[in-house]
């Protein structure tokens, strides 16, 4: 039990930050509740440092432990990566809520009321779902999995409600609420069929147990097939993944430039972890790849994703509803990695996690520094000339939109590339052919945001748009756009680490106490390595 409690460190760290979030933010003193982001940035790099120092060394007692999961190690991959993008998304939501009231109560037209702020709540719910994240990775069974997943979403729907007080931001909380609840009935009925089937909740047991029905019959038991379509269709709305992608474009548009953000990357990798534990049940057989049935959903899914994506963002003028079905375009090259499957296809994903979750932060951050009569930048024309007044915004939007688009030598590039090379690997090259025609159509909006704000012609009410006072967001900037041009330096180490991220218990040497981290080179790779 004390070794199990041991692999869950970093979330226990992150729900301790929650709820000294709660207790800070009805506080009286002002001084308190604008440190509210601080702590919550703090809370995030002791877990990520905890989880790299710490709780993800192998011994001989955690491997006990780590035998319940099937990915083990992944954890610490995940609490790494949910820290450093969850910092930076820290930065960008600092000064986003109760920002009008906070003013009122600072020139003394109305007294403090703790029922009236919703700063602290707000923190709360965004640790909450960060934890969400880190617990995705870690579970062992169907119920800890369908938990991990509602704790990420839950709070991302008051977050889009309380972004901003507006009827928009109200009707977009509504409708990924209800949507919401509709995907989670959805996969939640595939895990009770995967259950009906198997006998057992757990996902090493499920299997096991899968495993023995083929080994017998030549084949998985039809209700389990059923089951993880099931499941797997109801995970895509985490993804904003064709069919459930719909409601992408209005709740983005309608949530806060900062909630989006965060919208564009937690609930997403969630949703992409989960679909690598839940597909790992299946043992990806005995020919390295998934069911015949499973291969084509998902073969149709990234299709339809990747081009319903790119087409409808050709189709947009307004900033935001663009980059929210480049969003839905990026899952459905994320479905590239997951179809390619264990070793390369896996490690690609995480890579790509990475440089995606940086950039589409980076995006946003621009939108979330840049105000007109007190609202939010909607078109992509009113960027034009962003070079003449906030050279900085300019530049870290051309890195940021560069990087998903893949433009070299930029980390989403070789995070793309090694997507691209892991689906060939696998198979699938006439869906990395489709994907490719997908970048070359994404080329044409992507290269509108670059350009735009560098060479644009500048409108005649330019001078409108205002930098908001909000220093986080512009730190956030510089330092990912940074990050994406100095990152593709380390990516033998980020591909090393992610491959160790992988290995399952049956595929690895435990290592003595005093000799090594987890990424160490004493345990063994038995799958293809995308560093080759």
């Amino acid at each position: 039990m004390i070794d199990r409690l041991w692999f869950l460190m970093p979330e226990l760290i992150v729900l301790g930050g929650a709820v000294l979030c709660a207790i800070l933010g009805v506080s009286r003193k002002v001084g308190v509740r604008n440190l509210l982001p601080v702590f919550a940035g703090w809370t995030l790099i002791i877990a990520g440092v905890v989880a790299w120092l710490f709780v993800y060394v192998p011994s001989t007692e955690l491997a006990a432990v780590a035998t319940e999961v099937p990915l083990p190690w992944l954890g610490r991959w995940v609490v790494i990566m949910s820290a450093v993008v969850g910092l930076m998304l820290v930065f960008v939501q600092a000064g986003l809520v109760d920002r009008v009231y906070e003013a009122a109560v600072a020139a003394g037209r109305v007294a403090f009321d703790p029922l009236r702020t919703t700063r602290g709540e707000y923190w709360v719910f965004f640790l909450l779902s960060v934890g969400g994240l880190m617990l995705t990775s870690g579970a062992s069974d169907l119920v800890w999995l369908f938990l991990a997943l509602e704790l990420t979403s839950l709070p991302t729907y008051v977050m889009v409600a309380i972004g901003r007080v507006d009827r928009r931001s109200q009707e977009a909380g509504m409708k990924y609420f209800f949507l919401g609840a509709l995907a989670s009935a959805v996969f939640l009925y595939g895990f009770a069929m995967l259950y009906g089937a198997t006998g057992t909740m757990s996902l090493v047991d499920i299997r096991t147990v899968l495993a023995e029905q083929v080994a017998e019959t030549g084949s998985m038991n039809p209700l389990a097939t059923i089951g993880l379509m099931v499941a797997v269709l109801g995970i895509a709305f985490k993804l904003a993944a064709a069919p459930l992608h719909l409601y992408a474009a209005d709740v983005y548009e309608g949530a806060a430039a900062p909630v989006t953000a965060f919208l564009g990357f937690v609930p997403k990798a969630a949703g992409v972890i989960a679909l690598m534990l839940l597909l790992s049940v299946t043992g990806w057989q005995e020919d390295g790849q998934l069911p015949q049935v499973l291969v084509i959903l998902l073969w149709v899914m990234a299709v339809l994703t990747m081009t319903l994506g790119n087409i409808g963002a050709l189709l947009q003028t307004r900033i935001k509803r663009m980059l929210a079905y480049s969003s839905i375009a990026h899952s459905g090259y994320l479905l590239i990695g997951i179809l390619a499957g264990p070793g390369a296809g896996y490690t690609a994903v995480l890579i790509y996690l990475v440089a995606y979750g940086l950039s589409n932060t980076a995006t946003f951050s621009v939108l979330a520094g840049l105000r007109r009569s007190g609202q939010e930048v909607e078109f992509l024309d009113d960027l034009a000339g962003l070079r003449e007044r906030h050279p900085i915004m300019a530049w870290g939007m051309a890195i940021s939109a560069g990087s998903l688009l893949g433009f070299p030598p930029l980390l989403g590039f070789w995070a793309k590339l090694l997507l691209f090379m892991a689906g060939i690997a696998s198979g699938q090259l006439v869906l990395v052919i489709i994907a490719g025609v997908n970048s070359a159509i994404s080329a044409w909006y992507y290269l509108k945001i670059m350009a735009i704000p560098l060479v644009g012609t500048p409108k005649s009410d330019a001078a409108s748009i205002e930098r908001v006072d909000v220093p986080g967001a512009r730190f956030a900037l510089v330092l990912i756009s940074g990050a994406l041009l100095v990152m593709p330096v380390a990516l033998s180490d980020m591909i090393a680490d992610a491959e160790a991220a992988l290995r399952e218990p049956d595929k690895m040497q435990t290592v003595d106490e005093d000799s090594g981290h987890a990424g160490g080179s004493a345990i063994k790779q038995e799958q293809p390595s995308l560093q080759s």
